[in-house]
């Protein structure tokens, strides 16, 4: 019971030595399934031992699926305890034909609730999956990657679907922001680090919506000053000596200007300035 032991958990094994079943094991170097060799009335640990290996050989075959192998045989190993609390050999059937497509079935249940980073709907899963499988195919066919249009006919879809098949295969393993992304150990860098940062231009969006048509109520030369002022960044004497008058009328033209703009934007709030960036794309535009 050593390797029994290891695979599964002491209470799994109590359950199992409660009560034998009518189920069989196989002889020492037979394959399991073969009914001439079932000794009847075998206690199910016994049974179990001689199928863990099977279970197992099954559980590799879903290793290239990215989980570790170690938790598919742990998944193998109690889908072989369901099988032997399941199976009924009044039935007429040998245990093989019943312990194989539970065994298969529990491991496709793993993937389909436990193995996605992202949860996404069964449909979409299983289209995901064969969309892989069968990109994998047309690989080898074709000698290159298939595209889109051929996946779709190969498997019978549109091309609608086999993309948002693909999109959903590559929710099932998310990649971590630390993993590296760079050419050379020398030059490497976490793929997190080459994401763009918050453009500060979204959050002036809606001020420039709502200061454009602001700004077109300004009479031409308050739209003159404020243009030359946060566009030009002209002080206020500067101003002054490019439209011909002095500091003091600029500054009131350029108070004035503010006022009505604050009031057009949010009359609530009198305080509010729009910002310099903000006021200099408008005026630009």
């Amino acid at each position: 019971m050593t390797t029994v032991v290891n695979q599964i958990s002491a209470t799994a094994l109590k359950t199992l030595n409660a009560r034998p079943v009518a189920a069989a094991t196989v002889e020492e170097g037979v394959e399991p399934g073969s009914e001439a060799k079932l000794i009847p009335s075998a206690p199910r640990h016994a049974l179990i031992e001689e199928w863990l290996p099977t279970a197992h050989r099954l559980a590799r075959r879903f290793a290239h699926r990215g989980e570790p192998l170690d938790d598919l045989k742990q998944v193998a190993a109690f889908a072989l305890i369901k099988a032997a609390n399941g199976y009924n050999p009044t039935y007429g059937h040998d245990f093989r034909s019943y312990a194989i497509p539970t065994i298969v079935g529990e491991l496709k249940r793993y993937f389909r609730d436990s193995g996605w980073d992202v949860r996404v709907p069964r449909q979409l899963q299983e289209r995901g999956m064969n969309i892989t499988k069968a990109t994998a195919e047309l690989n080898q066919d074709l000698g290159r990657a298939p595209s889109a249009k051929e996946l779709a006919s190969h498997l019978g879809l549109e091309v609608e679907e086999v993309l948002e098949g693909q999109t959903a295969a590559r929710a099932y393993s998310a990649t971590s922001l630390q993993t590296p992304a760079g050419d050379s150990e020398e030059e490497s860098v976490e793929l997190g680090e080459l994401f763009g940062d918050d453009d500060p231009a979204f959050e002036l969006t809606d001020d420039l919506i709502s200061l454009r048509p602001a700004l077109a109520e300004l009479s031409p030369r308050e739209q003159q000053a404020i243009a030359l002022r946060f566009y030009g960044d002209m002080t206020q004497s500067q101003i002054a000596a490019r439209i011909g008058t002095s500091q003091m009328h600029v500054s009131r033209l350029l108070s004035r200007s503010l006022a009505q703009l604050r009031n057009r934007l949010m009359p609530e709030a009198q305080s509010y300035t729009p910002s310099r960036m903000c006021m200099r794309r408008a005026v630009a535009t």
